[in-house]
Parts: C-alpha cells; sequence; structure tokens
C-alpha cells in the first residue's frame, strides 16, 4: 500500500497474452515467432493435454483426428545415459538431426531438429535433469554432482526462494564437429556419463516422424510399445462465461475470471451446470455473466460442452497439430488447449472468433 516493499523477488506465476490471427494460416506449417504458437513451442514435453469445445463441433473434430493426429503412441525403454552418445543411437537420433527430448532420475530430455522424443523417470527441480534441444543437451544437476561431473556450467536463479538447494546447469551443443571421439570435450562428456550419471533409468521413447513400433536402433533395447487414445468426456448443460469484445493485457480480474471458467469447464466440474443444486456452504461459485455495461445480468446461455484428453508423452509438434486441427474443425466456433508440462509449468489457449488469449504458468 505504501510501495515500501522490493520489486526484485520471483516473477509472477502467470502470464495474459491476446493476439489475433492471421487471415491465412498454412495448416501444414503454422507460424514460428507469433502468439499462441510460440507458447506451445516453448513448452517441449508435456504429459497432460486437454481440448474443451461445444459438442456440436465434436463430430467434425474427431473425424480429423481419426485421419492419424488423435493417437499418442509411445514405448517405455530402460537406457543409461551412456547409450544416447553411443553406437547407432547417437549417430541415428542425435548427430543425424533426429529429435529426442528426455527427462531422467537423472532427469534427460532430448530433442533436436528430427523426429524423436524420449522422457525418463524424476521429478524436476529435486532429481537431476537433462535437456537435449536441436543438439543442444542440457544437464540439470545438484551442487555435488555437479562438482562430481567436471563440465562447465552456470548456478539456476532461485528467484530469492528460501529452503532451495542450489542446482547448475551444463549445456552442451552435441552437433559441433567437435563432439567426437578423441576430442577432448567430448571425452570429459563420456568420463561424466560413464563415472558420475552412470545408472540405468526408465525412460519413454517416441518417434515424431515414423512410427513408433520399437524398430530402428531402439530396438536393441527391447523397448515396450504402448498406445494413447484419446478419452472423450462431456458436460451438459454448462453455463457460458461471456466473452467479451475486447479484453485489455491489464484487465487481470476480468482474465482471472475467464481462466476460472475454463478451468472448471475443463476439469468437468458440474458447478458450471445450470441446474447445479449444491449448497452455497459448500460452494459460492457462480458464472460470472458480463455485458457491455459491465453488469453481471440478463439470462444465461447454456451449451453442451466436450472435453478429449490425453494423458501420456506429447510433443510440442503433436499438441501444435492438436491446435490446428481443432482450428479447423471449429471454424468459427470457440475452443480452448491446455497442456500441462513435466517440469510443473503449463498454458491455457482460449480460441474466441480471429483472436486467442493465452494464459502460460511458468516457475
Amino acid at each position: 500500500m505504501l510501495d515500501i516493499t522490493s520489486h526484485n523477488g520471483p516473477k509472477p506465476k502467470c502470464y495474459f497474452t491476446h493476439a489475433v490471427l492471421s487471415n491465412f494460416i498454412d495448416y501444414d506449417q503454422p507460424p514460428t515467432k507469433k502468439r499462441p504458437f510460440t507458447t506451445i513451442a516453448a513448452h517441449t514435453a508435456s504429459h497432460t493435454v486437454n481440448v474443451l469445445l461445444p459438442k456440436s463441433s465434436l463430430p467434425k473434430l474427431l473425424e480429423s483426428l481419426g485421419e492419424g493426429e488423435g493417437a499418442l503412441p509411445h514405448a517405455r525403454v530402460h537406457m543409461k545415459l551412456s547409450d544416447i552418445i553411443e553406437g547407432d543411437f547417437f549417430s541415428h537420433y542425435v548427430k543425424a538431426g533426429n529429435e529426442v527430448c528426455i527427462y531422467s532420475d537423472v532427469h534427460l530430455l532430448i530433442s533436436g531438429i528430427g523426429n524423436i522424443v524420449m522422457l525418463s523417470q524424476g521429478r524436476p527441480g529435486i532429481d537431476p535433469v537433462y535437456l537435449l534441444s536441436e543438439g543442444m543437451l542440457r544437464l540439470e544437476v545438484n551442487k555435488v554432482t555437479y562438482e562430481r561431473m567436471g563440465l562447465e556450467g552456470k548456478v539456476i536463479p532461485g528467484e530469492g526462494r528460501k529452503h532451495v538447494k542450489a542446482r547448475f546447469a551444463v549445456e552442451i551443443n552435441l552437433r559441433l564437429p567437435s563432439m567426437v571421439r578423441g576430442k577432448p570435450g567430448f571425452d570429459r562428456v563420456v568420463w561424466a556419463f560413464r563415472n558420475v550419471l552412470n545408472h540405468s533409468v526408465t525412460w519413454l521413447f517416441h518417434d515424431l516422424e515414423a512410427k513408433t513400433d520399437g524398430s530402428g536402433p531402439i530396438a536393441v533395447h527391447q523397448p515396450l510399445v504402448r498406445k494413447v487414445e484419446p478419452i472423450v468426456e462431456e458436460l451438459d448443460g454448462a453455463v457460458m462465461f461471456a466473452t467479451p469484445e475486447s479484453l485489455e493485457q491489464d484487465d487481470h480480474s476480468l482474465a482471472t475470471e475467464l481462466l476460472e471458467w475454463v478451468t472448471m469447464a475443463a476439469n468437468l466440474s458440474p458447478r458450471l451446470q445450470r441446474n447445479d443444486s449444491i449448497d452455497s456452504y459448500l460452494s459460492k461459485y457462480n458464472v460470472t455473466l458480463p455485458t457491455s455495461d459491465g453488469d453481471a445480468s440478463g439470462h444465461p446461455e447454456t451449451q453442451d460442452l466436450v472435453r478429449i484428453r490425453w494423458h501420456g508423452l506429447a510433443h510440442a509438434s503433436f499438441v501444435s497439430k492438436v491446435f490446428m486441427t481443432a482450428l479447423k474443425a471449429c471454424g468459427d466456433d470457440w475452443f480452448a488447449i491446455s497442456a500441462t508440462s513435466f517440469s510443473g509449468e503449463a498454458y491455457v489457449i482460449l480460441k474466441t472468433g480471429e483472436r486467442t488469449l493465452t494464459w502460460e504458468y511458468l516457475d
């Protein structure tokens, strides 16, 4: 109130942005430098993806997803970190420009210009975490492990948080010409993986281009293939939130209320149903019904809603394809897509008319 506090504390947890979609969008090659596409691309690996839309738009979307976009296959495999930088796996998936994403217990995320995603067991922010994106290998480890590895890195800022142990990040570009056997830099990486980060972990593996059927260099590690299908659930008679024609970026109150409604709808909350009769002592939530004058009045509009959910290893390219498919199938109708990453970050994108509203949770 007196403006005497420091402004150097942790950054805000949620960022809100809005954007207008281009008049023409190439569905095969979506934009890479505009919202909300940059938001999707920034979250490499997600474990849960939701699409919320009116029930009337469901048949067309399912028809489009049935053409190969709806399945989310992956394989489970046991590997050591040293296996990633050796033999055919390294030359085919990393050096040749394929893409791998890995989190591990030693938590590894590998991601290149190609077409594989791998994700391992582990807790982000607690266990060691490794990330390889476009040939750039990023290792996040605690102080003890960092000192034993013998690789150069930087401390990860703690954003002023207390009682959080120091963590370090090491970044290595494995696509450099010097990243080959016999070169000192690469030999140090090999030594660290063989002598420090040398235990076997369980990974999720997904080939973004070819079928994830356990073939290729990954076959040596005997992967167990699994196919994840989308789950469709309904919420009948939901009271709609009247989205305003204009929503300024600093209108935090209305943006928060709209995000609350989208989140509750995505969770299929019965509190949104018009005939909901829960005791007000247990829940006082009511859908905000703004009008052009800013008053909460008028008769509420209701719609039958549908949620489509994927729960597995979802790469940013998969989420982008689902978003583009929904954009094409829903036309002028609204829809919302949300994703939660393995690192705990998440985002929600609401498309209404020719604009998108994006909420992004960053740690």
